[in-house]
């Protein structure tokens, strides 16, 4: 018997014929294919409320690629897979050959050669960018230090659930201007609403970083109670995001008349919600009182990474179903 070094005459070593898909950034996607994730996710999380099984992605593996420490990340997309019948394996840079040296491109053409789909959290958007052109499954962004768009996803579909569509609405971020606000400005050009943004001098918004087909969608204040003001939605984060813990004590000092209170929430529309990407500090971002009082969604906001990253998984690898 002849064996032939022939790729065309082995489709196992080409590249799926259909279009690889993967979810970097928000602006990945479009309206129309938000409008199925957001009512997909719906339709699951009823689904599992019920206790009904639905296994779309049997026998199917997620590999989840740690480079940044997380705890919501990996157990919603952990759980996630395995609610819809795959299975994940949890890679830590540090333990695997990505930790010493082997190349992004390397490790990619690896990976997705013995795994359906990948989620990377790591710290610049540059390697997740590369591992993904390299990638013969689809790749999430699980958080990158310029984007976070599960995160986001999560926040808008939470909003959908208590208030409706989010077109036309305000989001107030107050704080940084770190992955979670860059990526809200794309949601906002993308889904049709306004973000509010307001931080302290030297942590406002880079001009060169904002990613979007209209400026109209973003409006900086310098004064953050101004910022809430009219909003339907106000949200914030840590002022010291994970890479920038050396910046801790200066951050502080900058950030200290940027905190979420009554106040700010008193001047954002009465049925406002707040929320926060977790974890919190009480006291500095936010206060108690906002956090655990009534106009906070957190805990569903968190509970809700699960099931629009199911709707986000099942659309990559699937399509639209019916």
């Amino acid at each position: 018997m002849t064996m032939h070094n022939d790729s065309k005459s082995n489709p196992q070593n080409n590249f799926p014929k259909k279009e690889v898909k993967h979810y970097l950034q928000f602006s990945d996607l479009t309206a129309d294919e938000y409008s199925y994730i957001l009512s997909r996710s719906k339709w699951l999380k009823d689904k599992f409320k019920a206790y009904e099984t639905w296994h779309p992605l049997h026998d199917r593996t997620l590999a989840m690629i740690f480079e940044k420490n997380s705890t919501r990340t990996r157990l919603s997309f952990e759980a996630g897979i395995h609610q819809l019948g795959g299975h994940a394996v949890y890679l830590n840079t540090r333990d695997t050959q990505l930790g010493r040296g082997e190349p992004v491109e390397d490790a990619a053409q690896v990976i997705s050669r013995m795994t359906d789909i990948i989620m990377i959290r790591t710290f610049g958007q540059d390697i997740i960018e590369r591992f993904a052109k390299n990638s013969r499954v689809p790749v999430i962004n699980g958080l990158t230090n310029e984007y976070h768009p599960c995160q986001v996803l999560a926040d808008i579909f939470t909003f959908t659930e208590l208030r409706g569509s989010i077109k036309g609405k305000t989001v107030t971020w107050i704080g940084d201007a770190n992955n979670m606000a860059y990526t809200w400005i794309q949601a906002a050009d993308i889904l049709d609403f306004k973000v509010h943004f307001s931080g302290p001098k030297g942590y406002q918004l880079e001009p060169s970083l904002i990613n979007v087909k209209s400026s109209q969608c973003v409006e900086s204040f310098e004064d953050p109670l101004e910022a809430c003001r009219g909003a339907d939605l106000v949200t914030t984060d840590v002022w010291t995001s994970m890479g920038f813990e050396s910046e801790n004590s200066e951050r502080l000092k900058a950030f200290k008349l940027w905190m979420v209170d009554s106040n700010k929430m008193a001047v954002a529309k009465k049925d406002a919600l707040f929320m926060h990407c977790l974890p919190a500090h009480r006291g500095e971002e936010v206060s108690a009182e906002v956090i655990d009082g009534e106009q906070s969604v957190v805990w569903q906001e968190a509970e809700n990474r699960l099931h629009v990253q199911k709707a986000l998984m099942e659309y990559l690898l699937c399509g639209k179903l019916n």
